[in-house]
């Protein structure tokens, strides 16, 4: 959970640099707490905002969409490359997999343009 905490910390920085590990970890915490708002809406019968959303699935969508899109953006100044190349999840299909390979791909070594690495000062005795 300390991953997760650090990107909501961190909820509306879009300068600096991710990790894979800090961006994998956060997004399956994201997945299973949207999972579980759903499983909630469902079995408490909560009204339905949006097609396939209750109200509190809704709710935490609302209030994840801007730390994930942070930690999508530094993830990909990890890899020397703008936070403009999140807008190609924008294009149906061909966008999310471009995406999603960039999330795959490994950092660039040492310093680049948008700071130091964070794997030489990895954190992982993070405090909550």
């Amino acid at each position: 959970m300390n991953w997760y905490f650090a990107v909501l910390r961190k909820y509306a920085q879009f300068q600096g640099r991710s990790r894979r590990k800090e961006f994998w970890f956060f997004t399956l915490i994201n997945a299973f707490l949207s999972m579980v708002c759903s499983l909630v809406d469902t079995t408490l019968h909560l009204p339905t905002l949006v097609e396939g959303y209750g109200v509190l699935a809704a709710i935490y969508a609302v209030f994840a969409f801007l730390p994930t899109v942070a930690v999508i953006v530094r993830r990909l100044h990890d890899q020397d490359r703008t936070g403009w190349w999140a807008l190609i999840m924008l294009i149906p299909i061909v966008g999310i997999l471009v995406l999603l390979y960039f999330m795959l791909q490994n950092s660039t070594d040492g310093s680049n343009r948008f700071g130091n690495s964070p794997k030489n000062n990895d954190n992982t005795t993070l405090s909550v």
